[in-house]
């Protein structure tokens, strides 16, 4: 298993007028989470879209349970539970706040698709070197 975390502060314009993070912005915190994750591991997004590997999103899933408020510090784990085997990835995620409250968790499949062929592939050899450690 591999996971991350990620610190970011919410922004007065990511919040509603009570001042509760608008639910959406949620999958831009799972986003933030992912690339990160990816990143820790000493990959990126752009060295896999530069290999012609692109990773749309095919499902996301979100529970709220409890507020995020404007300038919180939050925590976002982020985790791969298990290594993929074909051409799908899913993450899940953890979003906590300063005090260690779990606030959201949700998960998020992405697809390894080839932008040239037009077609789903497995995950680049270099990515899943870097994560066959983990597991």
């Amino acid at each position: 298993m591999y996971t991350s975390e990620t610190q970011i502060r919410v922004r007065y314009a990511e919040t509603d007028q009570m001042g509760v993070v608008y639910y959406g912005n949620y999958a831009q915190y799972y986003e933030m989470g992912r690339a990160e994750a990816i990143r820790q591991l000493g990959f990126t997004y752009r060295e896999l879209e530069a290999l012609g590997i692109k990773m749309p999103v095919t499902a996301m899933s979100s529970r709220y349970l409890r507020p995020a408020l404007y300038d919180d510090l939050l925590t976002i784990k982020t985790t791969l539970r298990k290594l993929p085997e074909g051409s799908v990835i899913e993450f899940h995620h953890e979003v906590y706040n300063e005090g260690g409250e779990l606030l959201n968790t949700g998960s998020v499949s992405l697809v390894f698709y080839d932008f040239e062929k037009r077609e789903k592939v497995k995950m680049h050899p270099q990515m899943r070197e870097k994560l066959e450690i983990f597991f």
